[in-house]
């Protein structure tokens, strides 16, 4: 890939923070986001309270993944809207794939930030006993139904975002060949 000198707009070149491989950068860190959510979310934890006979030690070792998903959400939103940012400059705000991002990203931060770290505490308040056996239950399985419905939106909006990229880099690069797109 031809990487020009300068960037949108004529600012200096927005791909200087990774150079030649922006686009690989880009991609690489939805894929790992994209492919950890739908990995995580649809195979191996489904798999995990099939095969446990023991539910809340299935749905202990789910929590422990869908933290890691969700901090790795965090991690590679925050990149991508960032490469995003620096490439598209003041087209950030107008390119679609950019807020399918940003919803993304915002569905991660409330999971993360916000509904997990309650539910984490609901389940250390209910001690010694299970959080589904306590006066928390109610509560606790509201905010797991509006954690799985934000991890399905999440999850959607991420085959949004992979079938988006192409565009994002190709509007990232000006129009020119991006290394991931084969010459016609």
């Amino acid at each position: 890939m031809q990487v020009s000198e300068s960037g949108p707009l004529g600012n200096p070149n927005p791909f200087s923070v990774f150079g030649r491989y922006f686009d690989r950068v880009l991609l690489l860190s939805a894929t790992a986001w994209v492919g950890a959510l739908w990995i995580v979310g649809f195979m191996v934890v489904p798999l995990l309270f099939a095969m446990i006979p023991e539910r809340a030690l299935a749905g202990k070792i789910a929590g422990v993944l869908f933290e890691r998903v969700g901090w790795t959400g965090l991690l590679c939103g925050s990149l991508l809207l960032f490469l995003a940012w620096r490439a598209l400059g003041a087209r950030f705000v107008r390119t679609p794939v950019v807020w399918v991002l940003m919803l993304m990203t915002l569905c991660a931060v409330v999971m993360q930030l916000g509904i997990q770290p309650m539910m984490a505490q609901m389940k250390l308040d209910a001690l010694p006993a299970e959080v589904m056996d306590s006066a928390y239950a109610a509560r606790f399985a509201f905010w797991h139904r509006a954690s799985s419905l934000l991890y399905v939106a999440q999850s959607v909006l991420g085959v949004v975002l992979v079938a988006g990229l192409p565009a994002l880099l190709s509007s990232a690069s000006g129009g020119q060949q991006c290394a991931i797109r084969p010459e016609n």
